[in-house]
């Protein structure tokens, strides 16, 4: 489950780090984590559909966590850690019965709860530090919400699948052409080793595994599902440009060490927050629940 090191340009590793692969990471760990986690996944999703929901909450509290630690460890910002959390796994399980007003509701709570919270804090620093928070509100569970609303309707488990082959397409395809092809960077100031070959990889994977899997699934058009590949591929491209910004910004490499061969699980989500969000958007429009 989520990202792997999506469009890379294919430089090899240095001598010292036999290990890695030619993108520069534990190919091996990567690959078992992702499995795990995958497994994890699939078990929730044919199993009992709530169980998915307790998936999502659980990877929001560690990407929670992680994200505030990483603020705090590169640029001292003290998020108001409590309130996001709290109302982050509120905006997850209200997902469930209340869907969109379930999250904006609990959403606002949270907001306003930070607001409170950082009075402890005083006067300096206090704008900055309620940004981060519903910063961190809104990158984290809320856009994570969306994944727990994608499996509500009859047809929830494909609709999660869905999501979840479009991103692995995304990442796997850009993986394998940015190796293979990479020459051209594609953000060379944000995220060097990402390249333009690696992003045509990703776009055809995405469409294609976003029209099979939409038009055998769910029955959609193939042309909706080509469409819904497409987007993905934007979204997951944006969630790592996104989060190589904030990692350069904040002069860190990793979110969190939880994973080997990933660095911290939010640095697995980059690529699924913002996906999440566009998939649930698309799949109400192209097939209507």
């Amino acid at each position: 489950m989520g990202s792997t090191a999506g469009t890379e340009t294919g430089e090899p590793a240095g001598d010292d780090t036999p290990k890695k692969s030619r993108a520069g990471r534990n190919l091996p760990a990567a690959i078992g984590v992702g499995l795990l986690l995958g497994a994890a996944v699939i078990v929730s999703l044919v199993t009992v559909k709530e169980i998915f929901v307790g998936v999502v909450a659980i990877a929001v509290g560690v990407a929670t966590y992680e994200l505030s630690n990483a603020l705090k460890r590169g640029a001292g910002i003290q998020v108001a850690f409590w309130p996001v959390f709290v109302g982050g796994q509120a905006m997850v399980w209200l997902a469930w019965p209340f869907e969109r007003n379930g999250v904006v509701s609990a959403f606002v709570v949270t907001i306003l709860a930070c607001l409170l919270w950082r009075f402890r804090g005083g006067t300096e620093n206090y704008l900055r530090d309620i940004s981060a928070s519903v910063f961190t509100a809104a990158y984290v569970p809320m856009f994570a919400s969306f994944a727990a609303m994608l499996v509500v309707p009859e047809d929830g488990v494909a609709r999660v699948l869905c999501f979840l082959i479009a991103v692995v397409a995304s990442d796997t395809g850009g993986y394998a052409a940015g190796v293979l092809f990479g020459k051209h960077p594609m953000a060379p100031t944000i995220s060097p080793k990402k390249s333009w070959e690696g992003f045509a990889g990703s776009m055809i994977a995405g469409v294609v595994g976003g029209a099979l899997s939409l038009n055998l699934m769910l029955d959609a058009q193939w042309w909706q599902g080509a469409l819904f590949g497409a987007a993905i591929v934007l979204t997951a491209t944006l969630g790592d440009l996104v989060e190589s910004l904030i990692k350069r910004d904040l002069g860190i490499k990793d979110m969190g060490n939880l994973l080997p061969g990933h660095g911290g699980l939010m640095d697995r989500m980059d690529s699924l927050l913002p996906s999440a969000v566009v998939s649930w958007l698309l799949l109400r429009l192209f097939v209507p629940s």
